[in-house]
């Protein structure tokens, strides 16, 4: 019997290309429809609930994958959940297990990978990317790393955006921050985003400054 997926996607080009990957397996998976945001999704659900899984993007508008993985799990528990990011946070990965996600995937994973992630959380497993696993071990080993400082909680700063304004603060580009970090340029571009909106400013300059004057850096 093939597996029924959903994904949730607010970028067309990214969608598309989750989609094709799951095309790849016409015999194991059934393709039911793609959301734009976690309302959307919900939205979808409601009318069609005949989903097994679903490959949930964290940063969407309206309604991100986090809210949305806790809703569904509230309202549909049969339906397993897998994160499929290109957030590698350790604050991301707890928010989203906790929210009551099965698995956890960065978005450059092989279709295979995909596949067989799918076909793992059916038979009661938890597929990580090797990235995300040892980082999930590593949290359980040292907890308290979740636990924000003064001057990041007021801001709301992840761990993982410190780095990257630490990095900018050396004068870094995008391409060396991601280099440095092990992560790809677009997921430094999104920290970068997240960066300008939550210190309130539109550029390197001034976000840098600003963590100065807050200690954050």
């Amino acid at each position: 019997m093939k597996i029924k997926v959903a994904t949730a996607e607010d970028n067309n080009l990214l969608a598309g290309s989750i989609r094709e990957k799951l095309n790849l397996f016409p015999h194991d998976i059934e393709f039911k429809y793609r959301a734009v945001n976690g309302s959307d999704l919900l939205k979808k659900l409601n009318t069609d609930p005949s989903v097994d899984t679903i490959l949930m993007d964290i940063e969407m508008p309206v309604m991100d994958g986090i809210e949305a993985t806790h809703q569904i799990s509230q309202l549909f528990p049969q339906i397993k959940i897998i994160m499929l990011t290109v957030f590698d946070d350790e604050d991301k990965i707890f928010q989203s297990i906790q929210a009551g996600a099965m698995g956890y995937l960065l978005k450059d994973e092989t279709p295979d990978k995909i596949c067989e992630s799918i076909k793992e959380i059916m038979k009661g497993g938890a597929p990580m990317s090797p990235a995300i696993a040892a980082k999930s071990l590593a949290l359980l080993r040292n907890p308290t790393k979740l636990v924000p400082s003064e001057n990041e909680e007021d801001y709301a700063l992840t761990k993982r955006e410190i780095e990257v304004l630490n990095k900018l603060s050396l004068g870094l580009d995008y391409l060396e921050i991601s280099e440095a970090l092990f992560v790809s340029p677009f997921t430094v571009r999104k920290h970068i985003e997240n960066i300008y909106r939550k210190l309130q400013v539109h550029n390197k300059m001034t976000a840098v400054k600003k963590a100065i004057q807050h200690k954050i850096i």
